[in-house]
């Protein structure tokens, strides 16, 4: 049985982050009603299951459960998308990322033109890349808090970061998004 406290914690976690988990969901599962499916599932679990929540990170222990949902929701669909297989440069992947928006109008409207290439781009990368991509760069989450997240070591954290961000390089620079950086 799950206790008053617990549950108003589950509550008050939820509202603060909702913004952090509908956004993962949508990466994860590329549409909107799915994401929010998600996320209310996760909601449900996290209130069942507040009794048992050993405290930690409370931010990363509500994020690993809507995506745990969301892979739930990717298994039932049975979509498998096959990795691509790429060279690695995760320097050149890094200059890559939105940095400042500030500046005139035809910089805002290159920002804009970037930031929808890489929002396809990024959709197009297979799960376990996207989601690290998603989880540091737009949800600015720590490394120990993206492993507590994914229940996997911050080295795996690291590598899928390095080789997500070298993903999306290539799939930029292939469409002509971008220059090839030297050595590419």
């Amino acid at each position: 049985m799950m206790a008053t406290g617990n549950r108003a914690v589950v509550d008050d976690l939820a509202l603060r982050h909702l913004d952090a988990a509908y956004n993962l969901g949508r990466w994860l599962l590329g549409n909107e009603q799915d994401a929010a499916d998600a996320v209310h599932d996760a909601y449900l679990r996290a209130a069942r299951a507040c009794d048992t929540y050993a405290g930690g990170n409370a931010r990363a222990w509500w994020l690993a459960i809507v995506r745990n949902c969301c892979l739930a929701r990717l298994a039932l669909r049975n979509k498998e998308k096959a990795n691509v297989a790429i060279d690695d440069n995760p320097v050149a992947a890094e200059r890559l990322m939105p940095h400042d928006e500030s500046g005139g109008v035809e910089d805002q409207v290159d920002g804009a033109i970037r930031r929808r290439q890489m929002a396809m781009h990024l959709d197009r990368l297979p799960a376990m890349f996207r989601e690290v991509l998603i989880l540091r760069e737009i949800e600015e989450l720590s490394y120990r808090e993206i492993a507590d997240v994914l229940e996997a070591p911050i080295g795996t954290v690291m590598s899928r970061l390095a080789r997500g961000r070298a993903l999306l390089q290539k799939a930029l620079t292939d469409d002509g998004t971008v220059e090839a950086p030297h050595g590419l």
